[in-house]
């Protein structure tokens, strides 16, 4: 079994500050394997927001998986925008701006949708598509396959698709082909479990689809800040969602998927 912690939407710039100590400590309780954070590590990509990320990120266990959101690119500095979108994320958090962790179980795969010419939306591009193909395709059928984005594949019901990442239905396509199993991702500041059965007919394939709410940003959404537990042994996945109850990260809620040849089923 492998644990994965997932957090998103850190937004360090507006973050309470209450919740970071009780966070890191429920996360080291956990134990992970890996700890995926699906971008959005600041506010407005200023200096001083890396560096109180980065401070957080080393507080945290283990192996660390980091891709960036729309707002780790400078929003109100054009010539940054354009000219140095990611600078200062990788001065202070990863120069790797697609890592990938693989051991004998899990396989996760980082891939950057934050783009400079769309402000809120992302895009996947046919270069990395196939980056992404070349690191999924040859992994053995036995590991399970992870993705992970800011801007999502899939959304939960009433959401408008302006909010998918770019590109979408042709990196959904590679995804089936490589057999890829999990999707994470959040920007929406929402928690969200599913299929991508609905959105996508592609045979009998679908990824589970995992959306992470905001782990400390101040905006909540009407959400309790929260974060994912991933329990992953193949074919199960248990997703456990902490919730902030005001003095602590509390279990919330959880749920058991089981992949199966005709895709996930809710156990």
């Amino acid at each position: 079994m492998r644990v994965v912690v997932h957090l998103s939407d850190l937004h360090f710039g507006r973050v309470d500050h209450a919740l970071l100590t009780p966070l890191a400590r429920r996360v080291r309780a956990v134990q992970p394997h890996l700890v995926v954070v699906s971008g959005d590590l600041t506010q407005r990509a200023k200096s001083a927001e890396f560096r109180e990320a980065r401070r957080f990120l080393d507080a945290l266990p283990g192996a660390l998986l980091v891709v960036p959101g729309n707002h780790d690119i400078p929003y109100y500095n054009l010539f940054q925008r354009f000219f140095q979108p990611l600078a200062k994320y990788r001065r202070y958090i990863s120069k790797d701006l697609e890592p990938a962790f693989v051991d004998d179980e899990i396989a996760v795969v980082g891939v950057n949708t934050a783009r400079s010419s769309v402000f809120k939306g992302g895009r996947i591009n046919a270069v990395q598509i196939e980056r992404a193909r070349e690191r999924l395709c040859r992994l053995d059928e036995r590991v399970t396959k992870i993705v992970v984005t800011h801007h999502p594949f899939d959304l939960p019901a009433g959401r408008h698709a302006r909010h998918l990442v770019g590109r979408a239905r042709q990196a959904m396509a590679m995804f089936a082909t490589c057999g890829a199993d999990l999707l994470l991702a959040g920007h929406l500041h929402t928690s969200h479990t599913g299929d991508t059965a609905a959105r996508y007919k592609i045979g009998d394939y679908s990824a589970l689809v995992v959306q992470a709410g905001t782990a400390t940003s101040l905006r909540g959404r009407g959400e309790a800040n929260s974060f994912n537990v991933l329990h992953i042994e193949r074919p199960q996945v248990r997703i456990e969602r902490y919730g902030w109850t005001g003095s602590d990260f509390a279990l919330a809620g959880a749920e058991t998927f089981t992949r199966t040849p005709g895709g996930w089923q809710r156990a």
